[in-house]
C-alpha cells in the first residue's frame, strides 16, 4: 500500500508536516483499516521530540486508533470488512513468552512491538495512526462496541486501558476509597472508571479550578494536594491510590494517605525521577508503591466493552489533522479538557 498520507516528524526539532509513507499489502493474518480519528498522547509529543531518547526519524506517532475495516487477509476470521475497529499502544509481540501466554502482551519478555517507532520482525519500522491506513496482524486489532462514540473511544486505547488495568488488577469495586492523583487525559478517565467500578472516588489536584470537574466526571470529593492541613485530614484513609502524574513530586504525602497494606500505583512517566519515597510510610503500614503499563489485549477488550456498558468514554476536543503542531503546544500547558483527537478525513 505505497503512498499513504500521514503525518511525520523528521528531526526533534522539526514540526510534524504531511509525508507519504508506504504499508505492508495484508498478509493471510492482517487487518487493513481506514483510519477515522487518532487521539493525541502526550508520549506522541514525547516521541517526536525525542525527549526519551532513541526515537527513529521519520516518526508518525499516534497509538489511539479507531476506524474501519478495509479488507482482511486470508485467516483472518474475527472481522469482515466495514467492521469498526481499535488499535492501542502494540502491534505485535512474541506471543509465546510467559507474559505472552497469560494475555499480558505489554510486558512481552522479547519486547512487545510499539504502534510507532518500533521495529517489526521483518525490520520494518511501525507508523502510527496519524494517518489515512494502517495494516495490523488480527491479533491486535480490537472490537469497538456498537453504539459507542468512535471518536470519544479513541483515547480509551491508551489513557482508558492505562488506568482500568491497575484498577482492574488490584481489584478496585463497592465500598473501597479510592484516590486519583491528578486530573489530565489518565486523570479524567482514572475517575469515571474507578466510580463505575463502585468505588468511592477523591481527586487529589493542585488545581482549585479542577474540583468541580471532577465532580461532574464522578469524584465524591477533592483534595488540595499542596494542602497540608487537607492531607493531614486524609492520612490512612485510602485503600488505592492511582497516581496519573507525569511530573517528578514527592510520593510521601500519597503514600501516608493509604490504609493500612494499601497501594499506590504509578501510570505517569515523568522525564526525571520522582524524589525517593521515604521508607518509614511503607514500613510502618505494610504499604506497596508498584507500576502498571497498560494492558493486554484481552483486558483492553474488556475494558472497551466494560465502558460501553457504562456509558464511559474521554472527554475530547475534536482537531483538525492540519492543527496538530498546535495541539502539542496547548498540551504541554494542559490546555485540553481532556484529550485531543484528530479527526482524520481531514488529512487530504
Amino acid at each position: 500500500m505505497p503512498n499513504v498520507s500521514a503525518y511525520a516528524a523528521t528531526s526533534e526539532t522539526s514540526a510534524l508536516a504531511p509525508m507519504a509513507i508506504d504499508r505492508r499489502d495484508p498478509r493471510p493474518n492482517d487487518v487493513a483499516i481506514d483510519i477515522e480519528y487518532c487521539g493525541v498522547c502526550h508520549s506522541d509529543l514525547h516521541a517526536a521530540r525525542n525527549d526519551w531518547g532513541g526515537t527513529t526519524y521519520p516518526i508518525v506517532p499516534g497509538h489511539e486508533i479507531i476506524g474501519r475495516v478495509r479488507t482482511v487477509g486470508a485467516e483472518v476470521t474475527g472481522f469482515k470488512p466495514g467492521d469498526r475497529v481499535g488499535v492501542g499502544c502494540m502491534v505485535d509481540s512474541c506471543k509465546s513468552c510467559a507474559p505472552c501466554d497469560q494475555g499480558l502482551e505489554q510486558y512481552c519478555e522479547n519486547g512487545m512491538t510499539g504502534t510507532y517507532d518500533k521495529v517489526l520482525p521483518d525490520g520494518s519500522v511501525t507508523y502510527g495512526g496519524y494517518s489515512r491506513h494502517i495494516v495490523v496482524r488480527e491479533d491486535f486489532v480490537l472490537r469497538i462496541p456498537e453504539g459507542m462514540d468512535p471518536a470519544a473511544a479513541a483515547p480509551l486505547l491508551c489513557a482508558g486501558i492505562t488506568t482500568y488495568s491497575p484498577l482492574r488488577h488490584w481489584k478496585v469495586g463497592p465500598g473501597q476509597k479510592v484516590g486519583i492523583v491528578g486530573l489530565g487525559g489518565l486523570g479524567h478517565m482514572g475517575v469515571k472508571i474507578a466510580a463505575a467500578m463502585g468505588a468511592e472516588v477523591t481527586l487529589f489536584t493542585t488545581s482549585p479550578g479542577k474540583a468541580d470537574d471532577a465532580r461532574r466526571l464522578g469524584a465524591s470529593r477533592v483534595v488540595m494536594s499542596k494542602d497540608r492541613a487537607q492531607m493531614k485530614a486524609v492520612r490512612g484513609e485510602f485503600d488505592f491510590i492511582l497516581n496519573t502524574v507525569a511530573a517528578p513530586h514527592k510520593l510521601d504525602p500519597y503514600l501516608n494517605a493509604l490504609t493500612l497494606e494499601g497501594t499506590m500505583v504509578m501510570v505517569g512517566l515523568p522525564d526525571e525521577p520522582h524524589p525517593s519515597p521515604g521508607m518509614a510510610p511503607l514500613i510502618m503500614k505494610r504499604r506497596s508503591l508498584a507500576g502498571s503499563l497498560i494492558g493486554g489485549i484481552a483486558e483492553t477488550q474488556e475494558m472497551l466493552d466494560f465502558c460501553a456498558e457504562h456509558g464511559i468514554a474521554s472527554d475530547i476536543e475534536m482537531i483538525a489533522m492540519a492543527d496538530i503542531n498546535t495541539a502539542y503546544e496547548r498540551m504541554l500547558k494542559s490546555d485540553v479538557k481532556y484529550r485531543f483527537v484528530i479527526d482524520m478525513a481531514t488529512l487530504a
